[in-house]
Protein backbone atom coordinates (compact mmCIF):
# COMPACT_ATOMS: atom_id res chain seq x y z
CA UNK A 1 0.00 0.00 0.00
CA UNK A 2 1.44 3.37 -1.00
CA UNK A 3 1.85 6.26 1.43
CA UNK A 4 -0.72 8.32 -0.48
CA UNK A 5 -3.30 5.54 -0.22
CA UNK A 6 -2.66 5.21 3.52
CA UNK A 7 -3.02 8.98 3.89
CA UNK A 8 -6.33 8.95 1.98
CA UNK A 9 -7.69 6.15 4.14
CA UNK A 10 -6.63 7.86 7.36
CA UNK A 11 -8.19 11.11 6.14
CA UNK A 12 -11.49 9.37 5.37
CA UNK A 13 -11.73 7.08 8.42
CA UNK A 14 -10.76 9.83 10.87
CA UNK A 15 -12.60 12.68 9.16
CA UNK A 16 -14.21 15.29 11.46
CA UNK A 17 -17.73 14.15 10.53
CA UNK A 18 -16.91 10.55 11.42
CA UNK A 19 -15.38 11.43 14.78
CA UNK A 20 -18.17 13.84 15.72
CA UNK A 21 -20.78 11.19 14.89
CA UNK A 22 -18.99 8.31 16.64
CA UNK A 23 -17.52 9.97 19.74
CA UNK A 24 -20.60 11.18 21.72
CA UNK A 25 -22.41 7.81 21.93
CA UNK A 26 -19.16 6.03 22.77
CA UNK A 27 -18.34 8.54 25.50
CA UNK A 28 -21.92 8.38 26.79
CA UNK A 29 -21.83 4.58 26.85
CA UNK A 30 -18.51 4.43 28.70
CA UNK A 31 -19.47 7.13 31.19
CA UNK A 32 -23.12 6.24 31.87
CA UNK A 33 -24.14 3.06 30.09
CA UNK A 34 -27.00 2.79 27.62
CA UNK A 35 -28.77 5.96 28.75
CA UNK A 36 -25.55 7.89 28.16
CA UNK A 37 -25.23 6.31 24.72
CA UNK A 38 -28.78 7.45 23.89
CA UNK A 39 -27.93 11.03 24.86
CA UNK A 40 -24.77 10.71 22.79
CA UNK A 41 -26.75 9.57 19.75
CA UNK A 42 -28.89 12.68 19.99
CA UNK A 43 -25.76 14.84 20.13
CA UNK A 44 -24.28 12.94 17.17
CA UNK A 45 -27.36 13.43 15.04
CA UNK A 46 -27.14 17.19 15.33
CA UNK A 47 -23.41 17.85 15.75
CA UNK A 48 -22.22 15.39 13.13
CA UNK A 49 -25.24 14.30 11.12
CA UNK A 50 -26.55 17.71 10.14
CA UNK A 51 -23.17 19.09 8.97
CA UNK A 52 -22.44 15.83 7.12
CA UNK A 53 -25.79 16.11 5.32
CA UNK A 54 -25.14 19.75 4.39
CA UNK A 55 -21.72 18.81 3.02
CA UNK A 56 -23.13 15.81 1.10
CA UNK A 57 -25.71 18.05 -0.56
CA UNK A 58 -22.97 20.55 -1.41
CA UNK A 59 -20.80 17.85 -2.97
CA UNK A 60 -23.69 16.39 -4.98
CA UNK A 61 -24.67 19.83 -6.28
CA UNK A 62 -21.07 20.60 -7.26
CA UNK A 63 -20.77 23.54 -4.84
CA UNK A 64 -18.18 21.72 -2.71
CA UNK A 65 -15.07 19.90 -3.97
CA UNK A 66 -15.35 16.96 -1.56
CA UNK A 67 -16.62 16.06 1.89
CA UNK A 68 -13.25 17.33 3.21
CA UNK A 69 -13.89 20.80 1.71
CA UNK A 70 -10.32 21.27 0.54
CA UNK A 71 -11.13 24.69 -0.98
CA UNK A 72 -11.03 27.00 2.05
CA UNK A 73 -13.17 29.63 0.32
CA UNK A 74 -16.10 27.20 0.25
CA UNK A 75 -16.00 26.30 3.94
CA UNK A 76 -18.10 29.22 5.27
CA UNK A 77 -21.61 27.90 4.55
CA UNK A 78 -21.02 24.38 5.86
CA UNK A 79 -19.24 25.76 8.93
CA UNK A 80 -22.12 28.09 9.74
CA UNK A 81 -24.49 25.13 9.39
CA UNK A 82 -22.27 23.18 11.79
CA UNK A 83 -22.32 26.03 14.31
CA UNK A 84 -26.12 26.24 14.10
CA UNK A 85 -26.47 22.45 14.51
CA UNK A 86 -24.14 22.37 17.52
CA UNK A 87 -26.02 25.29 19.11
CA UNK A 88 -29.32 23.46 18.61
CA UNK A 89 -27.87 20.24 20.05
CA UNK A 90 -26.52 22.10 23.06
CA UNK A 91 -29.85 23.82 23.71
CA UNK A 92 -31.71 20.51 23.52
CA UNK A 93 -29.23 18.72 25.78
CA UNK A 94 -29.48 21.45 28.41
CA UNK A 95 -33.28 21.77 28.27
CA UNK A 96 -33.82 18.00 28.36
CA UNK A 97 -31.37 17.47 31.23
CA UNK A 98 -28.57 15.55 29.53
CA UNK A 99 -25.58 14.36 31.57
CA UNK A 100 -22.98 17.03 32.31
CA UNK A 101 -20.23 15.22 30.41
CA UNK A 102 -22.18 15.31 27.15
CA UNK A 103 -23.21 18.93 27.66
CA UNK A 104 -19.53 19.74 28.28
CA UNK A 105 -18.47 17.75 25.20
CA UNK A 106 -20.90 19.56 22.91
CA UNK A 107 -19.93 22.89 24.48
CA UNK A 108 -16.30 22.03 23.71
CA UNK A 109 -17.28 21.46 20.07
CA UNK A 110 -18.89 24.89 20.00
CA UNK A 111 -15.88 26.56 21.62
CA UNK A 112 -13.53 24.86 19.13
CA UNK A 113 -15.71 26.09 16.26
CA UNK A 114 -15.73 29.60 17.75
CA UNK A 115 -11.94 29.60 17.51
CA UNK A 116 -11.39 27.69 14.25
CA UNK A 117 -14.11 29.23 12.07
CA UNK A 118 -12.73 32.80 12.20
CA UNK A 119 -9.21 31.46 11.65
CA UNK A 120 -10.19 29.42 8.58
CA UNK A 121 -11.72 32.48 6.96
CA UNK A 122 -8.16 33.87 6.70
CA UNK A 123 -5.91 30.81 7.01
CA UNK A 124 -6.63 27.13 6.34
CA UNK A 125 -6.42 25.62 9.84
CA UNK A 126 -6.90 21.84 9.90
CA UNK A 127 -10.30 20.72 11.17
CA UNK A 128 -9.13 17.10 10.90
CA UNK A 129 -6.36 17.84 13.41
CA UNK A 130 -8.59 19.93 15.67
CA UNK A 131 -11.37 17.36 15.90
CA UNK A 132 -9.03 14.41 16.35
CA UNK A 133 -7.15 16.18 19.15
CA UNK A 134 -10.38 17.25 20.85
CA UNK A 135 -11.69 13.70 20.62
CA UNK A 136 -8.58 12.38 22.38
CA UNK A 137 -9.05 14.88 25.21
CA UNK A 138 -12.68 13.83 25.69
CA UNK A 139 -11.78 10.13 25.60
CA UNK A 140 -9.05 10.74 28.19
CA UNK A 141 -11.82 11.90 30.56
CA UNK A 142 -13.65 8.56 30.38
CA UNK A 143 -10.80 6.10 29.78
CA UNK A 144 -7.49 5.73 31.65
CA UNK A 145 -5.92 9.14 30.94
CA UNK A 146 -2.26 8.37 30.25
CA UNK A 147 -2.68 5.36 27.96
CA UNK A 148 -5.45 7.21 26.14
CA UNK A 149 -3.33 10.35 25.75
CA UNK A 150 -0.32 8.40 24.48
CA UNK A 151 -2.32 6.31 21.98
CA UNK A 152 -4.37 9.38 21.05
CA UNK A 153 -1.26 11.46 20.38
CA UNK A 154 -0.10 8.78 17.94
CA UNK A 155 -3.47 8.86 16.16
CA UNK A 156 -3.48 12.68 16.01
CA UNK A 157 0.07 12.54 14.63
CA UNK A 158 -1.09 10.09 11.96
CA UNK A 159 -3.99 12.38 11.02
CA UNK A 160 -1.65 15.37 10.79
CA UNK A 161 0.81 13.40 8.66
CA UNK A 162 -2.00 12.32 6.31
CA UNK A 163 -3.27 15.85 5.79
CA UNK A 164 0.23 17.14 5.03
CA UNK A 165 1.06 14.11 2.84
CA UNK A 166 -2.00 14.79 0.69
CA UNK A 167 -0.97 18.48 0.42
CA UNK A 168 -4.26 19.62 1.97
CA UNK A 169 -2.44 21.41 4.80
CA UNK A 170 0.98 22.62 5.84
CA UNK A 171 2.69 21.38 9.02
CA UNK A 172 1.81 24.70 10.69
CA UNK A 173 -1.89 24.31 9.82
CA UNK A 174 -2.15 20.82 11.30
CA UNK A 175 -0.12 21.80 14.38
CA UNK A 176 -2.39 24.80 14.96
CA UNK A 177 -5.50 22.67 14.48
CA UNK A 178 -4.30 20.04 16.94
CA UNK A 179 -3.37 22.68 19.50
CA UNK A 180 -6.71 24.48 19.21
CA UNK A 181 -8.69 21.24 19.41
CA UNK A 182 -6.82 19.95 22.45
CA UNK A 183 -6.67 23.23 24.35
CA UNK A 184 -10.25 24.36 23.80
CA UNK A 185 -11.60 20.93 24.69
CA UNK A 186 -9.43 20.62 27.80
CA UNK A 187 -10.35 24.15 28.95
CA UNK A 188 -14.07 23.53 28.41
CA UNK A 189 -14.15 20.18 30.19
CA UNK A 190 -12.12 21.66 33.06
CA UNK A 191 -14.54 24.58 33.34
CA UNK A 192 -17.41 22.08 33.61
CA UNK A 193 -15.50 20.13 36.26
CA UNK A 194 -15.85 16.80 34.47
CA UNK A 195 -13.29 14.06 34.53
Amino acid sequence: MTADLVAKRVTNVLAPQVLVIMMPPVVGLIAQGWSGAAWGLMASAFCGGVPAAVIAVGVRSGKLDSHHIVDRARRTGPLLAAVAAVLLALALLVVLGAPTLLVATVTAMLVALAVTVPITLRWKISFHAAVSAGTVVVLAHVLPPWPTAIAGAAVVGLVCWARVRLAHHTPAQVAAGAAVGALTTWATLTAFGVG
